[in-house]
């Protein structure tokens, strides 16, 4: 597959009358202009002056229109630019068309993907979901017993590979003497729906988040009495003492399962790691950083929320050609003297953009659907302040 996705990415290359270098041959252009990713700081200290002078404000004019053209925050909410054709779509550019040959070989794709893959994905998506629901809600009947949690375990296990099956996941789990271990706090980046079953395939793990209705919420009525997830109505989510407290006794008993969470909030594209909530950082125990890192050549297991709704996603990843990930369990960290929670929100986040090959950005996820804060543009501005006057640039 490989080796026919190179050949119909050169078939593009020369097919096109006007070639885009930058999109289809840089490994590192993800957007649609080419910034200087000189840190600021440097960028200002070049502009050294006694005093103050006029053509100094080009340099912020310049960091404005690149803001305003492409932001570094917005473009990681939508699918990463890709450096070669992977027989789905063309990078983020629609279908069209090259050549008779290679539309052929396109058409193949989707008749193998379509009417032989989906089929079958779908038929085994159908019994994992079933033998999760028929599992749990049977394990769940018998008393609290270390037999119980065995079977609980045992069921968890089973049908969360039968659904990795079913989007055909091949998944590499790297460093496994790292693995969460009972009364911990496992935390990872958040690219997908699927990241809690791609983490279960390996290891059973305590769920937390909002009840949901329809299938979902059967699902977490069924395995919640199974095992001790921890679900939340949306009246409770709100209140932050009520979740910290549930959580704080979670970890507090030894003998339950790591807690999962994903700090960022929101499915990030699979590029960049983004702002940790401190939330999860106020719990105490010890944390157990993962770090996911998706291959896009295979299938885009990006979710944009906002441009798809759970349904439409399925379908985008059951018709892939598959699923390929990396999976890195990184050494147990704990809260040093001294440190806040944000300081050690941040200290994670580092270790796990550094261990999946992730930018690091320490804007809020919930930018996606939320204007900037108010705070936000202040710090920004305050930060620009510091840095002409440290550097001499007002005299």
């Amino acid at each position: 597959l490989l080796s026919l996705q190179q050949w119909a990415t050169i078939r593009i290359e020369k097919g096109v009358k006007k070639p885009q270098p930058q999109m289809l041959k840089t490994p590192t252009a993800n957007g649609i202009i080419e910034r200087d990713e000189t840190p600021m700081e440097k960028e200002i200290a070049r502009l050294h002056r006694v005093d103050f002078e006029f053509s100094d404000i080009f340099y912020f004019c310049r960091k404005g229109f690149e803001a305003i053209v492409e932001d570094e925050v917005t473009q990681r909410f939508s699918s990463e630019e890709l450096v070669s054709w992977n027989l789905l779509t063309r990078t983020n550019v629609n279908f069209h068309y090259i050549s008779l040959r290679l539309t052929v070989v396109w058409v193949i794709g989707v008749i193998v993907r379509y009417c032989f893959l989906l089929p079958l994905r779908f038929t085994l998506a159908a019994i994992g979901i079933t033998s999760m629901i028929v599992g749990t809600t049977l394990v769940g009947q018998l008393p609290n017993s270390s037999v119980k949690n065995y079977l609980s375990e045992v069921v968890h296990l089973t049908c969360s590979r039968i659904l990795v099956r079913a989007l055909s996941g091949t998944i590499r789990y790297h460093n496994k003497e790292n693995k969460p271990q009972k009364g911990g706090i496992c935390v990872a980046n958040h690219t997908s729906p699927i990241d809690a079953i791609i983490l279960t395939n390996d290891g059973c793990y305590a769920m937390v988040g909002q009840v949901h209705g329809g299938l979902m919420g059967i699902i977490q009525r069924a395995t919640v009495k199974a095992c001790p997830h921890v679900w939340f109505e949306r009246s409770e989510i709100k209140d932050r003492h009520l979740v910290t407290k549930r959580l704080r006794e979670h970890v507090a008993d030894k003998s339950k399962l790591p807690i999962l969470i994903f700090p960022e909030g929101t499915c990030i594209n699979n590029t960049s790691v983004m702002m940790f909530k401190k939330g999860s950082f106020e719990i105490g125990g010890t944390i157990y950083p993962v770090a996911i890192k998706y291959d896009p050549q295979f299938g885009d297991a990006f979710w944009n929320s906002s441009k798809y709704n759970i349904v439409s996603y399925l379908l985008r990843i059951m018709t892939s050609w598959a699923i390929v990930c990396n999976v890195w369990y990184m050494p147990p960290m704990v809260k040093q003297e001294g440190e806040d929670a944000v300081q050690f929100a941040n200290r994670v986040r580092s270790a796990i953009a550094r261990q999946g090959g992730l930018t690091e950005l320490p804007w809020d996820g919930g930018l996606k659907r939320a204007k900037v804060k108010d705070t936000f543009k202040e710090e920004q501005q305050k930060n620009y302040s510091k840095m002409l006057v440290r550097n001499g640039s007002i005299g």
